[in-house]
């Protein structure tokens, strides 16, 4: 895997072990999809990655000009993964990890009245929890207004076409994986 386009474009991000079942990394292709669709430059965006295994899709945001990034994992490996990534792309001061599952994240980033242009979620398939993702965001207001989440989910599991506010604006398949791109008001 690699950053795929930006500053740090080209530059190596460390997978999961093979054996690894929990860490399902986002290809390189389906990131370069997403960026396209959200634009190729973040221009200082403040962006939440939850979920975020080897960290790919907040480190994609920083190597395109984002401002910060909060990445979200409560799996040992995925954490040690977004340290050696984010330290080996040069972004640590950039990057605040927190080490807890997605719901205490949401609740403790909401205590700290935090507001996201961007929101990443890639959240395990066989999870099915879109509509708890959507919740979540909405229920802890982190959605800056006109700001973007994104989730990577299966084909499989049905992504609403809006929620609380929030609309479907778009809707990308690539193989089993579908990408669904909500716009708050």
């Amino acid at each position: 895997m690699r950053i795929v386009s930006g500053s740090a474009k080209g530059r190596a991000i460390a997978g999961p072990k093979s054996t690894s079942l929990h860490i399902r990394p986002t290809a390189d292709r389906v990131r370069e999809t997403i960026f396209n669709v959200l634009g190729q430059f973040l221009d200082g965006q403040k962006v939440l990655d939850l979920y975020a295994g080897t960290g790919a899709l907040g480190l994609e945001a920083l190597s395109r000009g984002a401002g910060n990034v909060v990445l979200v994992d409560q799996d040992r490996e995925a954490q040690a993964l977004c340290r050696q990534n984010t330290d080996g792309l040069g972004f640590t001061s950039q990057v605040e990890l927190l080490a807890q599952p997605v719901v205490r994240a949401l609740a403790f980033l909401q205590r700290r009245n935090e507001r996201f242009e961007l929101i990443f979620a890639d959240p395990p398939y066989a999870a099915r929890v879109v509509e708890t993702v959507l919740d979540g965001v909405t229920g802890a207001a982190l959605l800056s207004p006109g700001g973007m989440l994104v989730v990577e989910h299966d084909k499989r599991e049905n992504a609403p076409d809006a929620h609380a506010g929030l609309t479907l604006e778009d809707q990308r398949r690539f193989g089993d994986t579908l990408v669904s791109f909500y716009r708050a008001p």
